[in-house]
């Protein structure tokens, strides 16, 4: 007489499966805050006037849909593109090629020169979203690189390495963020 094999009871394996599948579901997390951290400044009255704005305090970048640059009407470089909007927000005083420079005070840091220049970014209708995102990074970067030097000169440490959120707040008001981002158009009678 031949000797049966034994059978294994199979039936509940599909259930440990599929509650294996609701605890791995209901226990992951997934990161949904993606996306570009700005804060934005609250909207301008109706009744507010345009603010003129000296030419001289403005770098227009301009992006068009063959993913180009134009930085105040010449051709421009992603490469170059940090190097030149830090250039062009640093402290040049006295030289009309920048922008105008003023004195102010800030809690915790004390009187130093700030630069009033602004940031124009333009982009044409099919920029690409890689493109745009590389010159809003480089942008950003500029911004970071004028901070952490101001942190070391005033405090001794990069920003991100300041403890004491005023300190952090100061330097974040010294060196303001200042970029003016314009709606994509149609360059070009497309």
């Amino acid at each position: 007489m031949a000797k049966k094999t034994p059978e294994v009871n199979a039936g509940s394996m599909a259930d440990i499966a599929f509650l294996m599948l609701i605890f791995f579901l209901v226990t992951t997390t997934m990161d949904v805050d993606t996306g570009i951290i700005r804060q934005l400044s609250p909207p301008p009255p109706k009744d507010a006037p345009i603010p003129d704005i000296n030419k001289r305090n403005m770098m227009s970048i301009l992006v068009n849909n063959q993913d180009n640059l134009l930085i105040n009407g010449k051709p421009g470089d992603i490469r170059t593109l940090k190097a030149d909007v830090k250039d062009f927000m640093s402290i040049h005083p006295d030289d009309p090629g920048y922008p105008v420079v003023e004195l102010k005070t800030f809690d915790y840091i004390g009187e130093i020169q700030v630069s009033r220049g602004i940031i124009s970014l333009k982009s044409t209708r099919g920029t690409s979203y890689e493109m745009y995102i590389k010159v809003q990074d480089q942008i950003a970067g500029a911004f970071t690189e004028l901070r952490n030097e101001l942190s070391m000169q005033k405090f001794g440490k990069k920003q991100d390495k300041l403890v004491d959120p005023n300190l952090v707040d100061a330097i974040n008001k010294a060196i303001k963020l200042s970029v003016s981002e314009a709606e994509p158009e149609d360059i070009g009678g497309k």
